[in-house]
This record gives structure tokens, sequence and C-alpha cells, in this order.
């Protein structure tokens, strides 16, 4: 049976979901991605998730996709645990597992199935389907959908013993306190799916990880704030909590609608990015672009 324990620490962590740049020509810009990498890397970030929602899955050719694990993996270097994203229908899903594995990465993230219809068995069959085409690979189910059940979970686990963890993004703590313990607690690594925002409050409940976009743009804020959190530091972790809420905030506001482009934006600002997103997701307008330059200027980063 394959040891899981690098991977299962990595996800323990703050698991970084680098952004896509584009170049003036609206393509993957492949050095300036590379470069955004190593920012994280030389952070001290060791989980990095490419094709993630940060990094615009959805708006992603196959062949962006691709080329996306490929370079994380190349850049990482052997220096963090690469979760690769998949989704789309289950053979899709399950065929990108198993390039993700041929191209050296650690884990796969599968994004919430895209389907108005989702049932308990079907949800499992699907999760499955990618399980079982990478029995070497770590795998992490991303829960958006608060229906699914602990006890679905559970027998997931059962049948995958490669399923590892679960990015959790219902913004629910009692529901998450409740499926993570009918799942397993200690079965899971459980990851906060919603980042900074929610990770105090998920953490008090049973997480021991979180996502972060806003790691692309200050890696020191997530880093801090798992350092308090590890340590047992409430009010600590708080206090990092109110320093980057009007960032997250924005992020999170009018079902994320922007929750890309306010990322990019402060990128953009410190020269590290350009700030171009494709649809469905669109640039800020002018107000809200003044609003993440007073942030970063606070925040020092310039």
């Amino acid at each position: 049976m394959t040891d899981f324990s690098a991977q299962r620490d990595a996800l323990a962590g703050v698991v970084a979901i680098p952004v896509t740049p584009f170049d003036d020509r609206g393509r993957l810009d492949a050095e300036v991605y590379r470069a955004l990498v190593r920012r994280l890397l030389d952070a001290g970030v060791r989980a990095v998730t490419p094709n993630g929602n940060t990094g615009e899955f959805y708006s992603l050719s196959p062949d962006e996709r691709r080329t996306e694990a490929e370079l994380t993996v190349a850049e990482a270097g052997g220096r963090a645990q690469i979760v690769v994203g998949v989704g789309h229908d289950a053979g899709t899903a399950a065929a990108e597992a198993c390039r993700a594995r041929d191209a050296g990465a650690h884990m796969v993230m599968v994004h919430q199935p895209v389907h108005p219809y989702v049932s308990q068995q079907g949800w499992a069959d699907y999760h499955r389907t990618v399980a079982d085409a990478v029995p070497e690979l770590g795998v992490v189910p991303y829960i958006r959908n608060p229906a699914i059940e602990g006890a679905t979970l559970a027998r997931l686990g059962e049948d995958c013993p490669n399923v590892i963890g679960v990015k959790y993004a219902v913004p629910d703590v009692v529901r998450f306190a409740s499926v993570a313990r009918d799942a397993g607690l200690e079965r899971f690594v459980w990851v906060a799916g919603l980042a900074e925002l929610y990770a105090p409050s998920y953490f008090a409940s049973g997480a021991t990880g979180f996502t972060s976009g806003l790691v692309n743009v200050s890696p020191k804020a997530s880093l801090g704030m798992l350092e308090r959190l590890r340590a047992g530091d409430h009010r600590g972790a708080m206090a990092s909590w109110e320093r980057i809420r009007r960032f997250e905030e924005m992020r999170a506001a009018r079902q994320s609608a922007d929750n890309v482009s306010v990322v990019k934006e402060a990128l953009a600002l410190l020269g590290l990015c350009r700030r171009d997103v494709r649809p469905p997701s669109a640039p800020l307008s002018e107000d809200r672009r003044a609003r993440v330059a007073a942030i970063v200027e606070e925040w020092k980063l310039i």
C-alpha cells in the first residue's frame, strides 16, 4: 500500500492555489506562471494546486491545464507536494488525473461535479472513478455541496484508501463539524476550502489546513495565520484574520464574482503579472481597483 504521509502532512498547511497569468494575447504565460510558483515556494509554501478555481480552471483548455500541471511540477522540483485540479465529466477527470501522475504530481484535487443532479451514490461513484484510475496518487474531493453526507465520504474512504483528504468549502461550520465527524475526523485530512476567512472557525472544528488564493499576494500573511492556528493562538489568528478581512471580503462579495480579479489586481500592482482574467470573470471597476490598491499599500507590499 502506498504511504501517503508526505501528502497528508502537506495538506495540513497552506494549500496555495496559484493564479494563471495571461500574456498580452490572452495566452497562458509560462514564464510568469513559473515565477509566481517559485515565489510561493521561496516563501515556504509546501502544497500547490495548479488548475484550481483561483487558477480559473473552467476557463482553461485541456492543453493549458496539462501545461500548467507540468510547469508546476517542473518548478517545484521536489520542494512541494503538487495537487493538480481535475474535473468535468468523470472520464475527463480520470484521464487528467492519469496525466497529472505521469507529469510527476503527488495528488489530485477533484473539483465538485458540475452536474445539476447529484445523488450520494453518484457522487461517490464519480470520485471512485478518479481514485481507481490513480491508486498511487492521493485524492482530495472538493466539496461545495452541503448535501454531501459524512456517511458517503466514509464509504468512499473505505473503498478508496488513496482518498486522503477533503477540501470542504461549505460556508457552514456546524455542517462541517458534523460531516467531518461522521466521515472520520482522523481518517481524512480536513482542509478549510474557503480560505483564511473561514480558517479559524474550521480549525476549531477539526480542520488542519486551509486553501489560499491570498497567498499569491502575501505569503507572509497566510503562513503567519497558519503558524498561529497551529500554536493554538486564537487571538493572534484573529488578528491576522482582521488584517486580511477587507481583501477577502472583496473576493467573496456577490457570490465571489471578483474572486480571481481581486487577486490579479493586487499582483498587477506588485508588478508580478497582468490583471487580465477570462470570462465569466471580468476586470475590476475603477473604484474596486482603488480599494485593492489601498489595501496593498496598507499592507506595505509596494
